[in-house]
């Protein structure tokens, strides 16, 4: 019983911190949307600003595999934001086709 009351009490930290991420996030939406600037540097940004505030305390989760694809999601849907939906075109030269995907 005590276990499970301890990765409740997990499971709530993390969206706890997700949602101070998420704020982080509207906090600095403009910079992140703004298109003079690189997407090096809104990566950066992502590094320093926004993922710090979103794993604080982190050292003292335990890492289930609930928690692992809430933090995917977290930083998929962030990353989605920041740089809009993957973009895949198909160019054909004669017999090869290129791919070009702006993934992160």
């Amino acid at each position: 019983m005590c276990a499970r009351v301890y990765s409740v009490k997990n499971y709530i930290q993390v969206g706890i911190q997700l949602v101070a991420g998420n704020r982080s996030f509207f906090a600095n939406k403009k910079i992140f949307q703004n298109k003079l600037i690189t997407r090096k540097t809104k990566e950066r940004l992502y590094h320093t600003v926004i993922r710090p505030v979103a794993v604080y305390g982190s050292e003292r989760w335990i890492l289930t595999e609930n928690i692992k694809q809430k933090l995917s999601v977290f930083k998929r849907r962030l990353l989605r934001r920041i740089f809009g939906p993957t973009q895949k075109k198909q160019m054909e030269n004669g017999d090869k086709k290129q791919t070009r995907s702006w993934e992160t």
